[in-house]
C-alpha cells in the first residue's frame, strides 16, 4: 500500500460532466491505499480462504428484475460485446449467463494470464467482503480522487493536462472509435496487468482507464444522470448506487470522456461488469 498524506484538494471539475459540478475545496486526512487495484491472484486466495461466492454467481431473484427476460434469471454478468444496434441502447452490452470473476466472457472463458490483471465482475458486496477479509475497507469518493490526482490539484488528468502526452497512452482506454474502430497495437479491448502504464505522483497504478472503481459513498438513484456504461438486465428500483470512479478501458474521446480523476458515475450495488473492480484503503496510521 502508498501513504496518502492529509490535506486538501479540489474535487470535481468544471468542464466536462454536470455530475461532476461544482468544483469544491475538500479535506482528506491521512490513509494508505493499495498500489494498483485488487488483482485475480489475491481475490483468489480470498475466496480459497473463505468460500465466498460473489453476488453474480448466486441464483437471481425474479422478484428483483420484474422485466427482464425470463432466460437471463440465472447467475451470470454484463459482458462488453462490439455489436451495434438500433433498437438497443446498449448495443454493446450483454448479459452473459456464467460470466464471472472466474469466466470473464462466460462459461469456457477463464483466468489463464490473467493473475495479475484486476479482478471484473465483483458487486459492491463482494468488493466489501473482500476489504473485510483484509482488515481495509474501501475508499470514499474524496479519498479515491485525491489519491488519484496523484499531488496535481486542479489536473485534468492523473498525469497532467494532456491526454497523451508527446502522444505516449498513459493509461489503458479505448484508442479509436468507440466501439467499432480499435487501434491498441497488439490486442483487442479488455483489461491489461496491473502496471502496465506509468504510476501518478503518488506511485499508484491504473487508477485510471483499465476498469472503473467502487467506492463506499452512495450516489442516489441510478437514474440520477445517464450513464455510459449500463446495465443489460434492465432497469430495476430495488438497489442503491454507488459512486464508481476511473473509467475502464471502455472509456474514449468520441464517447466516455471519464478517464479522469474527477468523473464519476453511478453504478446499482448489485451490478458487475468486465470492466468494474475496486482497491481498498487503510485509515489506521500504524499499518
Amino acid at each position: 500500500m502508498v501513504r496518502i498524506p492529509g490535506g486538501s484538494f479540489s474535487m470535481g471539475s468544471e468542464e466536462f460532466y454536470p455530475e461532476e459540478r461544482p468544483v469544491r475545496r475538500v479535506p482528506v486526512d491521512e490513509f494508505w491505499i493499495d498500489r494498483h487495484p485488487v488483482i485475480n491472484a489475491t481475490f483468489s486466495r480470498f475466496v480459497d480462504d473463505t468460500g465466498y461466492v460473489t453476488v453474480a454467481e448466486r441464483p437471481v431473484d425474479p422478484r428483483d428484475y420484474p422485466d427482464a427476460d425470463p432466460a437471463l434469471l440465472v447467475p451470470g454478468s454484463a459482458v462488453f460485446r462490439a455489436t451495434i444496434s438500433a433498437n438497443d441502447p446498449h448495443p454493446w452490452w450483454e448479459y452473459v449467463p456464467g460470466a464471472s470473476w472466474r469466466h470473464p466472457e462466460g462459461s469456457g472463458s477463464d483466468l489463464d494470464g490473467r493473475a495479475r490483471h484486476p479482478v471484473v465482475h465483483v458487486a459492491a458486496q463482494d468488493a466489501e467482503a473482500y476489504a473485510d477479509w483484509a482488515g481495509k475497507h474501501l475508499p470514499t469518493e474524496a479519498e479515491w480522487e485525491y489519491a488519484a490526482r496523484g499531488g496535481l490539484d486542479g489536473a485534468r488528468y492523473a498525469w497532467g493536462h494532456e491526454l497523451a502526452p508527446g502522444g505516449r497512452a498513459m493509461a489503458n482506454t479505448w484508442r479509436g472509435t468507440f466501439p467499432w474502430r480499435y487501434l491498441a497495437p497488439g490486442r483487442g479491448p479488455g483489461t491489461t496487468g496491473v502496471m502496465s502504464f506509468p504510476p501518478n505522483g503518488y506511485g499508484l497504478y491504473d487508477c485510471i482507464g483499465n476498469i472503473w472503481e467502487w467506492t463506499s459513498d452512495s450516489y442516489g438513484p441510478p437514474s440520477a444522470v445517464g450513464s455510459c456504461c449500463g446495465d443489460s438486465r434492465g432497469q430495476h428500483t430495488g438497489p442503491p448506487a454507488r459512486v464508481i470512479k476511473g473509467g475502464s478501458f471502455l472509456c474514449a474521446p468520441n464517447y466516455c470522456r471519464r478517464y479522469r480523476p474527477a468523473a464519476r458515475q453511478p453504478e446499482p450495488v448489485d451490478t458487475s461488469t468486465c470492466h468494474l473492480g475496486f482497491r481498498c484503503v487503510v485509515r489506521d496510521q500504524t499499518r
